[in-house]
Order: C-alpha cells, then sequence, then structure tokens
C-alpha cells in the first residue's frame, strides 16, 4: 500500500478521521470566516504559481533565512521543449510571488493601494511537528503602495482580531515590535556582534552561521540552551532612528485608538529578511511550544529588490494548519448533514424519488438518497449513518395516494405531505 509521505496528510470528511485537525469541514469554516473577513477590508483575491524562479526568493525572503539555505525544495528544469534548465522552486512562501505578480502586471497603475490575500499551499523541507508540516497552507494578505502610515497596520490587525473571534479563539495574544530600518539596522547589527563574541562559540550551528552573515537572525533561534545569551543582547526597540521611534509609537497609538490589547515583545524578529519597522505575531494559548498562530510585518523596500518600482508593503500570514487545531471544541462546529433523506420502495417509487431529489436541490436543500433496494429499516439506519434531519418515505401506499411520509429522525413523529404541495412545504 502506497501512503502518503511523511510531513503531508490527507483532508477528509469527519466521518472518515477522529483528528479534528483533518476534518475538512473545520478548514472550509476558517476559509469562510477569512474570506468574510476579506470582503469587509476590500481586499481582493490573488492565486500565483505554486512553484517560481528560485532567484525569487533568494533575493526577496534573503540569502541568510533558514529557509532559503535548509528548506526550499528546488530543482533544475530540464532544457528543451519549452523548458529553461533554470533553477526553480516550491514556493515556501507567498509574499515574494505575490510582490512579483504586483510587479509583472503593473498593478499600481490600477490602484494607488493595491490589496491583495491569498489561500493555498507552500512547501518547506522541515522536521514534521506539531502543527507544522512539510506541505503546509496558508491565509495571508500583503497591503502594497505608497504610504508608510501605520494606520494600515492597525487596521490589518483590527481584522485579524474580528477573524479571530468570529472563529471564538480567544486566548490568543499579540505580540509587536520594531526591526528598524536600513537607517539603524546597521548599527544594531554590529553592536549584536560585539555583545555576541564572547559566547557566539557555545551557541548553535545556525547562530554562529547567523552570527556571520546577518547578526539579527540571531535573535530568531529557538535553541533553549541558547536563550540565555540571547535574553542578555540589547534590543533594537533601544537603537531605533528617530523614524522607526516615531512609527512605532503612532502604530501602538492607533492599536490603542481601537482597544486592541498587545505586548510588545523585544527579542521578537521575523524569519524573513525583507522585513522593517513593525513586525508582530498573534500566538495561540493551546498549541504548547509551537504556539504562533500568524506573523507578519512591513516590508517597504522589496518591491525594488524584486526589480520593481518604489512601494511600500504591509501583510501577514496565517498559518491555517495552526489555526485549525486552535479553533474551540465546543460542538457547534458540525460537518453538513443532509436537510433529507428519500428512502423509496419499489422501481417506480425510486423513479418519483430521483425526481423529487432533484427539485429539492434546485431549492438549495442538502438531500441524500439511497440508490440500493433495502427495506425501510435499512433504509432508516442509513439516514441515521448520515444524520439526516428528516426522512423522505415513498412506497406504494404513497404513490397511490400521491403524498409523501416526512419522518423527523430527532423525535420519529411523522406527518404526510401532498406530492403536489411537497416543495413548497419542504423547502
Amino acid at each position: 500500500m502506497i501512503k502518503s509521505i511523511k510531513g503531508t496528510r490527507d483532508l477528509l470528511p469527519a466521518a472518515y478521521t477522529d483528528k479534528t485537525g483533518e476534518q475538512i469541514h473545520r478548514w472550509q469554516f476558517v476559509e469562510d470566516k477569512a474570506r468574510e473577513a476579506f470582503r469587509r477590508y476590500g481586499f481582493e483575491e490573488i492565486r500565483t504559481p505554486i512553484f517560481e524562479k528560485t532567484e525569487l526568493f533568494a533575493r526577496g525572503v534573503g540569502e541568510s533565512t533558514d529557509i532559503v539555505n535548509k528548506e526550499m525544495y528546488t530543482w533544475i528544469d530540464k532544457a528543451g521543449e519549452g523548458r529553461t534548465g533554470e533553477s526553480l522552486t516550491l514556493r515556501p512562501e507567498n509574499t515574494a510571488p505575490v510582490i512579483r505578480a504586483f510587479i509583472q502586471h503593473q498593478m499600481w497603475i490600477k490602484r494607488n493601494l493595491v490589496k491583495l490575500f491569498y489561500v493555498g499551499p507552500q512547501f518547506r523541507r522541515e522536521h514534521p511537528q506539531a502543527g507544522r508540516f512539510r506541505q503546509f497552507y496558508q491565509i495571508g494578505a500583503e497591503v502594497i503602495g505608497n504610504t508608510d502610515n501605520p494606520a494600515i497596520e492597525a487596521e490589518v490587525i483590527e481584522m485579524l482580531d474580528w477573524f479571530l473571534k468570529e472563529l471564538g479563539i480567544t486566548n490568543s495574544t499579540l505580540l509587536i515590535n520594531s526591526v528598524g530600518c536600513p537607517k539603524c539596522r546597521p548599527a544594531f547589527n554590529e553592536t549584536l556582534k560585539k555583545e555576541l563574541a564572547a559566547n557566539i562559540d557555545k551557541m548553535c550551528g545556525d547562530c554562529q552561521r547567523r552570527y556571520e552573515v546577518n547578526p539579527l537572525r540571531v535573535l530568531d533561534c529557538k535553541v533553549p540552551a541558547d536563550q540565555p545569551y540571547i535574553d542578555a543582547l540589547p534590543a533594537m526597540l533601544d537603537l531605533l532612528c528617530d523614524e522607526c521611534k516615531e512609527h512605532f509609537e503612532k502604530f501602538r497609538s492607533y492599536l490603542d485608538t481601537r482597544n486592541i490589547q498587545y505586548t510588545i515583545s523585544k527579542r521578537m524578529v521575523r524569519g524573513l529578511d525583507y522585513y522593517v519597522k513593525t513586525a508582530f505575531e498573534i500566538i495561540g494559548g493551546n498549541l504548547g511550544a509551537q504556539n504562533s498562530i500568524l506573523g507578519g510585518g512591513r516590508y517597504d523596500g522589496l518591491s525594488e529588490t524584486l526589480g520593481g518600482p518604489p512601494s511600500r508593503g504591509f501583510g501577514f500570514a496565517i498559518g491555517f494548519d495552526r489555526l485549525v487545531m486552535s479553533l474551540p471544541d465546543d460542538g457547534n462546529l458540525q460537518p453538513p448533514k443532509p436537510d433529507y433523506f428519500i428512502a423509496w420502495l419499489g422501481d417506480e417509487a425510486f423513479d418519483r424519488a430521483t425526481r423529487l431529489a432533484r427539485e429539492l436541490r434546485a431549492a438549495g436543500l442538502n438531500v441524500a438518497i439511497d440508490f440500493e433496494s433495502r427495506k425501510l429499516k435499512g433504509s432508516m439506519r442509513e439516514a441515521d449513518k448520515l444524520g439526516a434531519r428528516k426522512v423522505i418515505i415513498i412506497g406504494e401506499d404513497e404513490l397511490r395516494n400521491e403524498s409523501y411520509i416526512v419522518r423527523d429522525m430527532s423525535d420519529g413523529s411523522q406527518t404526510a405531505v401532498a406530492a403536489d404541495q411537497a416543495i413548497n412545504i419542504l423547502r
């Protein structure tokens, strides 16, 4: 038997799995709420290819990141027959592809402020763990334009606050920080190198590599033994330039105006090199050590890095997998069940049953019909398995009387419905 690859899994109807994180109706519930949030706040959907030129991620995400160095699925496309012989990569994240599309299709000509969202799979060669997979799913959004007004950031977080509350997730915490900008970050990196010099040889191999290439990435280390050294390092907030300080204070004031609670996390940095100024995460209280639900920040300059016009951007990505795991198990979220199950007795009744099913579905109802010839008791068992609310019974007597019997599965009560009035009554 061939099984799915480790780090991937099937998302199934609830009847086929007792793992809530794999039940497709929970994913659909989250996606429906996300689309409603995006509709309210004026975002439009974009769908980019699942693979791009490797150069896009090397330049956009950053050569020094773990994603580019260790986690990407990359291959050489064989030359010939329309193939280029260049390096291609399954997308490990979606911001760089969205900015590539923004540039390629000259979106700035049509809108002063481009607001896009996406839903789809990403791919990273990671060690599978709770809520983290090699093929994982993200919901994300990007706001791209010529303004770096922090009110944009606060409005996006306001949208996320509404979204999480609609999902019933109330035990989350918003963490915010500023990671500076090209004006103040070089000096901070030099300060970090000086402070790290005495202990870097005691830290993990990744930190030693980051120390040489991009010291700011050291703050992103999750190795427990390295945390005491990281906790002793200076904070970027204490060394911001005046512009970044003002931006961060305005951002906080806009959150305060919206009564959005937050915690300043001075050691928090995002795992991608393109972030500047505001960075944020929302963590969940019931996910254990891997507790980040979503994160994002500002990425002014990414468009220029990828060969586009000067643009400023702010966005986020939600870990769809972890978000589904965070949904409350309160019993209110149920998979769809038939409004009616049609049980029939005899060939003539089957013909009538299929016609009735078609008419009820056209009226917007969820209708199941038995395709096996069974005794009534067997049909009722099948209806019960499907969780049907009511069963419509069509037998010889019903055909003769031009009526149907409707049985309520919750209490067993039955009523007769005239066939010519059935659609109006049953709908």
